[in-house]
């Protein structure tokens, strides 16, 4: 069915559809479906007072608007690059996101608040057959509807729409909920109305806050995926002339840019041109793979045959290690003056060690206590 719309859309276009059209359709369908469903619960809500078919009704509509928004968003992030922004729109998708969130959270809170009052003062109920009929053709729209925003993420790569996808699914929960207050109330007389909408007040509440997370993490700078990270690498530890890689940064700014600098270790006696062209062919190679819209490259050069300064790397990289395994040590330099010998080097430490920069730079002093030498530090301590 999915793809048959979007054939249909391609047909009548008269060429193969973009990214940013299938954002566009995905958003029309969603206000379609959503203002149908709203007005069905709308109604039937009134005429059955049941609050927990009401909030189901204010969700959905809320899911319009979302689809509203997110029309806005990939229309915006559609735009091309221009002197006021460089990396182009991509984050408008994201912008428009986290305001629906906020918006349907603020919303489920009010509505929450109205099904607790439910709770001690429940009002009347009355539900028939047509009610269950209802909710059930809405489940199973909204089934439809995830499986048709399910098929659009994985041919588009989006993760906005992946959210949608998961935002129908858990609808279809929060309507299930409604279902079985009315079949408990048609059949058995009892009314778990306001149970039931402070429930369904609650999953939307989770829902929002999951969806604003993953809005305003790609906003924040969330780390490299573990995925991207080793293709990179790969790409780059390709030449034999690479040694290392470390530091690795990538800065999302929507889907399509993808703005990364990274690090290389090279023999410190390699040609400047031999070193420019390596790097040349490691910046092509992840554009044309997809991984990076456009990559810087630092070199750090690696003395290769100073003996004495890579047993002292070595011996310096064990001995932090036993403090974590992933602590490593990169772009080490030793210059040997008169009077004392100064060490130089990057020092790579994950998040969650906790120790300040000052407890890492301690540790590395421990190590040469005992030495008998005058060194000299100069350490920069790095996050991963």
């Amino acid at each position: 069915m999915t793809e048959l719309l979007f054939k249909l859309f391609a047909k009548i276009k008269g060429r193969e559809i973009n990214r940013h059209e299938y954002g566009l359709a995905a958003g029309i369908v969603g206000i379609f479906c959503n203002v149908l469903l709203s007005a069905f619960k709308i109604v039937t809500g009134l005429m059955t007072g049941a609050v927990s078919i009401a909030s189901d009704a204010v969700n959905n509509m809320s899911d319009a608007v979302s689809s509203v928004v997110t029309l806005v968003g990939f229309k915006i992030s559609g735009k091309p690059a221009d002197r006021e922004h460089p990396y182009g729109h991509g984050r408008a998708e994201y912008i428009t996101g986290f305001v629906v969130s906020a918006a349907v959270i603020a919303v489920a809170i009010n509505l929450f608040k109205e099904s607790v009052t439910g709770i001690f003062t429940p009002k009347e109920l009355d539900v028939s057959i047509t009610t269950i009929i209802i909710l059930v053709v809405s489940i199973l729209l909204k089934l439809w509807m995830s499986f048709f925003y399910s098929g659009i993420a994985t041919k588009i790569s989006s993760e906005a729409m992946r959210a949608t996808a998961v935002d129908s699914r858990a609808d279809c929960i929060t309507t299930a909920v409604a279902l079985i207050s009315v079949t408990v109330m048609l059949i058995w007389k009892v009314n778990i109305d306001g149970y039931a909408g402070a429930v369904v007040s609650l999953l939307v509440i989770v829902s929002g806050f999951k969806s604003a997370k993953e809005t305003i993490e790609p906003l924040l700078g969330g780390p490299i995926g573990k995925e991207r990270h080793k293709k990179i690498e790969d790409i780059a530890l390709s030449h034999s002339e690479i040694m290392g890689v470390h530091d690795m940064r990538v800065h999302e700014y929507g889907h399509d840019v993808i703005v990364a600098s990274m690090h290389v270790e090279m023999p410190y006696n390699i040609t400047l041109v031999r070193a420019h062209e390596i790097v040349d062919d490691i910046e092509r190679k992840l554009v044309e793979e997809g991984l990076v819209s456009e990559v810087s490259i630092h070199v750090d050069p690696v003395m290769t045959d100073d003996h004495e300064m890579l047993k002292i790397k070595a011996g310096l990289t064990e001995f932090v290690q036993k403090e974590d395994s992933r602590i490593n040590i990169y772009d080490f330099r030793m210059i040997r003056m008169k009077r004392k010998i100064q060490l130089i080097f990057d020092i790579l430490v994950p998040y969650d060690i906790d120790k300040s920069d000052e407890d890492i730079r301690k540790l590395v002093g421990e190590y040469f206590k005992d030495s008998g030498r005058n060194y000299e530090f100069i350490i920069e301590v790095d996050r991963e």
